[in-house]
């Protein structure tokens, strides 16, 4: 064979290879090529117990609902989530969260969209922030997760008929009896959703205090159902 051709494959791997983005893995710095982790940091990702309750995700022995949502049935559906709050997931989502790494958001999205089945008339919101904490953090991270899931799953997304009309303590600062107080009546809806169903997007689901809420106002406008989308799912300890 011609050395020609040969030549001609180095140089344009090569080439290739150099106009490719290259980048740092976000956990452990190491070359992660055009991925936002290298493949070991992305094999250690806490996954979700594939046995854990239908409504809340929490563990469960066989994937039955578990004690606290037959007792208290929540206001939302389901919940579907990507991995467990653990590290190093925790680091990902702060990272997102605070540390504005942008690109994130649709990584976060495209792993989410792998376990989500909506059908075609499902309606995407984001967990919406008080003006004054959109203003101070500049983005909204539910909401950007949002747009890109939308996009995967070909649904529309509905960034403004659910609102946060009163800002509230921060729900991580209080301890776990004091959240569902704390975002009592802090949602209200310009929209009438009857009959529609709707999957709700928030990064972290931890006590479904917010969620819970959300899903409440939700259902009150008409709402079939609502399901919850998530990036990680807190455990209990």
């Amino acid at each position: 064979m011609s050395i020609l051709p040969q030549a001609i494959r180095q140089s344009l791997a090569s080439l290739r290879q150099a106009l490719l983005p290259c980048s740092s893995c976000l956990l452990c710095g190491a070359d992660s090529g055009a991925e936002i982790l290298c493949a070991a940091c992305a094999s250690e990702l806490p996954s979700l117990p594939p046995q854990h309750c239908p409504c809340c995700a929490l563990p469960t022995t066989h994937g039955e609902r578990c004690g606290a949502c037959l007792v208290a049935p929540p206001h939302f559906d389901t919940c579907h989530a990507v991995f467990s709050y653990q590290f190093p997931a925790d680091r990902l989502i702060q990272a997102l969260k605070y540390g504005h790494q942008l690109a994130l958001a649709p990584w976060f999205a495209q792993r989410l969209a792998v376990q989500m089945c909506a059908e075609a008339d499902t309606l995407i919101l984001p967990l919406p922030l008080h003006p004054s904490r959109l203003q101070e953090r500049g983005f909204n991270q539910s909401g950007e997760i949002a747009r890109v899931l939308g996009n995967c799953l070909d649904l529309p997304v509905d960034r403004k008929s659910l609102r946060r009309s009163r800002a509230t303590a921060r729900q991580a600062e209080l301890p776990r009896q004091a959240r569902h107080g704390n975002v009592k009546g802090a949602f209200e809806c310009s929209r009438d959703f009857s009959h529609q169903n709707i999957i709700l997007v928030d990064d972290v689901l931890t006590t479904g205090a917010t969620a819970n809420e959300c899903a409440r106002v939700l259902k009150l406008h008409g709402a079939a159902r609502v399901d919850i989308a998530v990036i990680a799912r807190a455990l209990r300890h």
